[in-house]
């Protein structure tokens, strides 16, 4: 008898076998460098616990990813929960971390259906970074320090930030704070280098951004509250996570290894170093657990 006549012989038992195979899910993500690595976080730690995993990711917005699980094309994906309160359901985001998030759980379970789980401790919200230099040469570490020196400083910052509410209209009703100057900049890494190159004194960025920890940056505390919580969580279709066992230990477990530091370190492994996600999320959950 042949290898090939064996092998075919062997078939009729391939659906058996599928149908004792783990749940079959797919994982999604927005288009962005964090985004890639914790949607890769996910779908390697559920496929540790047997699941098979589809990997949709960089998806694009936060519009797309909303309707993909709406639709039932994925069944989870990362989202921040300042984004799920202000963008998703449009309601006000005021009050601390653990506020939005109970309010992001219930907006979401009624009206859609899904469910916020695995909680991190990253919350990749706005901030305002200045050199370690200016830092110490005014005297600054919150924003109301800031609020004294800005007349004689400049921002960069994005494009909508002069007109955002949560942008330089907020900084005036909250703190009061009026800059000398305001360059804007669509992309990210220009606002870097134009604050490394001493064309900007300060630069509004995101409190997950690699280059913040990388280079020395001193991130100015929101001592006002101004700006709400962005807590990473796992947005998940409920019929799923109530199907699937094992699904949320195995998405809080990672969800308990995250933090600012660790995700600025593991966004940097991609965007700097050029590892791809894939291998960063492997190398990952297979360092050394906390005790």
């Amino acid at each position: 008898m042949t290898l090939t006549r064996r092998f075919s012989l062997a078939l009729p038992l391939l659906p058996l076998r599928a149908a004792a195979a783990g749940p079959r899910l797919r994982v999604g993500s927005k288009n962005f460098t964090e985004q890639l690595v914790v949607g890769e976080l996910y779908a390697q730690a559920l496929e540790a616990i047997g699941a098979t995993v589809e990997r949709r990711l960089n998806l694009g917005g936060t519009a797309i990813a909303q309707n993909a699980l709406l639709n039932g094309e994925i069944d989870l994906y990362p989202e921040y929960t300042g984004t799920g309160l202000g963008v998703v359901l449009k309601e006000p985001t005021e009050g601390d971390a653990a506020t939005l998030l109970a309010r992001v759980r219930a907006g979401y379970a009624e009206r859609f259906g899904l469910q916020w789980i695995a909680p991190s401790g990253i919350d990749n919200g706005n901030v305002l970074l200045v050199t370690a230099d200016t830092a110490r040469r005014l005297g600054l570490a919150t924003l109301s320090d800031l609020s004294g020196a800005a007349p004689r400083l400049t921002l960069a910052a994005g494009n909508e930030f002069a007109d955002r509410a949560d942008g330089l209209p907020g900084l005036r009703r909250v703190y009061g704070m009026e800059f000398r100057r305001l360059r804007q900049f669509a992309a990210l890494g220009l606002r870097y280098a134009a604050l490394a190159h001493g064309q900007a004194d300060v630069v509004n960025a995101y409190a997950t951004d690699w280059q913040i920890a990388a280079r020395g940056y001193v991130s100015l505390r929101d001592d006002r509250g101004l700006w709400p919580a962005y807590q990473l969580c796992a947005v998940v279709r409920d019929a799923v996570r109530r199907e699937v066992p094992g699904l949320e230990e195995a998405l809080a477990a990672v969800g308990r290894r995250l933090d600012n530091s660790v995700m600025q370190r593991l966004n940097r492994e991609v965007d700097q170093d050029g590892d791809e996600p894939r291998e960063v999320a492997r190398r990952f959950l297979g360092s050394q657990r906390p005790a």
